[in-house]
């Protein structure tokens, strides 16, 4: 039987759209497979997206970024959470490898820590990272006029190089200074629900346009109840579907008119595969959102609306433009595919 250790950032919800279906394909591929995730989500949210058992360590071994909300940065705490975490790296590694040693996987998969990349290579265990962005990147982004910064930034790109491979995926931000890039195609789970199943289990009026508000897995409230109460529209919220144990959160999306969001990859690539339009928020100063926002005006019909005009104003103008709007041809997810192949190259 073959082990994976599949180790999921708890950085907001986008790493676990993402490799959800990559282990679901996979279990499928290897019923027979061995699953241990590593990761800050609490099990309930990783069992809505990832299907069958797995081992469940509920730990983060990333640090991300502190967020203010939804869009905002949190720099200064931030910074000392790396200086932190990079405070005897070294050490740091050895412990990790002797962890990794000791659960004894065939294979370690992670969406992006680089901390068990590196453990994994001292332990002399194959490893594969995938993702949209690499933390490496966005910490030099930030902190790059910072003098303790290079060393810190040095360490984080070695644990990505010494992986077997890092799976970038489509949308997602060049990594020329990564050695082991592979780019792969989209990647996204499909609706397992329609409309109707959506409609009748949230007993929401067919009739009516939903308009599905979904910041992701950071708060940021918007003033719904302030936006004109029109009789064809429904706002909704992500938290309606586990309510009423919907089951996972794009098969809201999926049967959603719209949705208002910001620049994340699995809302973005779920919301295109599924031909629903995005009104979406401008992250300030995020690097990886140019290319989001670029392929998301090519794949779905999409839109930008300030800060202000949905705290001030209506967005049904906006979201009317939207629904007027010829949709584009909708993207595959051939990026699943594409993982699952190099995940099992590497497991035999």
């Amino acid at each position: 039987m073959a082990h994976l250790f599949a180790d999921i950032s708890s950085h907001g919800l986008g790493h676990l759209a993402q490799t959800a279906p990559v282990l679901n394909a996979l279990r499928a591929a290897r019923p027979d497979l061995r699953l241990t995730i590593r990761s800050g989500l609490p099990r309930v949210r990783l069992s809505r997206r990832i299907a069958g058992t797995f081992d469940h360590i509920c730990e983060a071994s990333d640090t991300g970024f502190v967020m203010h909300d939804a869009l905002h940065i949190d720099l200064p705490a931030s910074a000392r959470r790396y200086r932190d975490f990079h405070t005897d790296w070294p050490h740091r590694v050895r412990r990790e490898a002797h962890f990794i040693a000791q659960l004894a996987p065939d294979l370690v998969f992670t969406n992006v820590s680089y901390l068990p990349l590196a453990g994994a290579a001292a332990a002399g265990i194959p490893a594969v990272s995938m993702c949209s962005l690499n933390w490496a990147d966005l910490f030099k982004h930030f902190f790059r006029r910072e003098p303790w910064a290079p060393q810190v930034h040095r360490q984080i790109l070695a644990a990505y190089s010494s992986a077997n491979a890092f799976l970038l995926t489509t949308p997602g931000m060049p990594m020329p200074t990564l050695p082991n890039v592979r780019e792969i195609g989209t990647v996204a789970a499909t609706a397992k629900l329609n409309r109707a199943e959506v409609a009748h289990r949230l007993r929401l009026p067919r009739g009516r346009r939903w308009v599905l508000v979904a910041l992701g897995g950071f708060d940021f409230p918007l003033p719904v109840e302030k936006w004109d109460r029109h009789h064809d529209i429904r706002w909704l919220s992500p938290h309606q579907a586990l309510s009423r144990n919907l089951g996972i959160f794009n098969d809201l999306l999926a049967a959603s008119d719209a949705v208002i969001t910001k620049p994340g990859y699995g809302t973005f690539v779920e919301a295109a595969v599924h031909g629903v339009p995005v009104l979406y928020l401008r992250r300030p100063d995020w690097p990886e959102q140019e290319y989001l926002i670029d392929w998301q005006r090519i794949h779905t019909r999409a839109a930008e609306i300030s800060l202000d005009q949905v705290q001030n104003s209506d967005p049904r103008p906006t979201l009317e433009a939207l629904w007027a709007m010829p949709a584009p041809r909708r993207p595959e997810p051939t990026g699943v595919a594409q993982a699952v192949k190099t995940l099992l190259d590497l497991l035999r």
